[in-house]
């Protein structure tokens, strides 16, 4: 769902107003910081609305809702990507990338789909940064909007 644009690709959700879809994913964002089991401050960043590529503008949208995780210590995030890697496939994730990215500093990223809940994870830790964070994007399939309502995008 993450690796490419062609709209072939990205689920269809479902139907769903643009604010109850990004309800839905604020709770799949919920979900993904339990699971990361690191204390700390969540950004507080909201979800944001963007087109379905190749899709009516008036009709498609897809959620995204980027937001990071600085943790109480450095030092809590030691082993978390590989933990994750473990984890996330036990609660419906498909790791479908994972590894250094491509930057100086060889961050470690995992891209995982979840077809269940239709949406995707980047996770990125910048171990090198100052405060170490872990960077993440969840990004929904491709909703329809309901027949009479118009897409809100904020």
């Amino acid at each position: 769902m993450t690796e490419t644009n062609d709209s072939a690709d990205i689920p269809l959700a479902g139907t769903s107003t643009s604010l109850a879809a990004a309800d839905t994913a604020e709770k799949v964002s919920s979900e993904l910081y339990d699971l990361i089991g690191v204390k700390g401050k969540a950004s507080e960043t909201g979800p944001g609305v963007t087109e379905c590529e190749d899709k009516d503008r008036d009709k498609y949208f897809q959620i995204f809702h980027p937001w990071s995780l600085v943790p109480a210590s450095a030092a809590d995030l030691s082993g978390v990507m590989e933990r994750l890697k473990e984890e996330l496939p036990k609660h419906g994730w498909k790791v479908v990338d994972y590894g250094p990215d491509t930057s100086k500093n060889k961050n470690v990223s995992l891209t995982a789909d979840n077809d269940g809940k239709k949406h995707s994870v980047n996770i990125v830790h910048y171990a090198k940064e100052n405060p170490p964070r872990l960077g993440l994007t969840v990004l929904s399939g491709c909703y329809q909007i309901p027949d009479g309502e118009e897409i809100q995008r904020f």
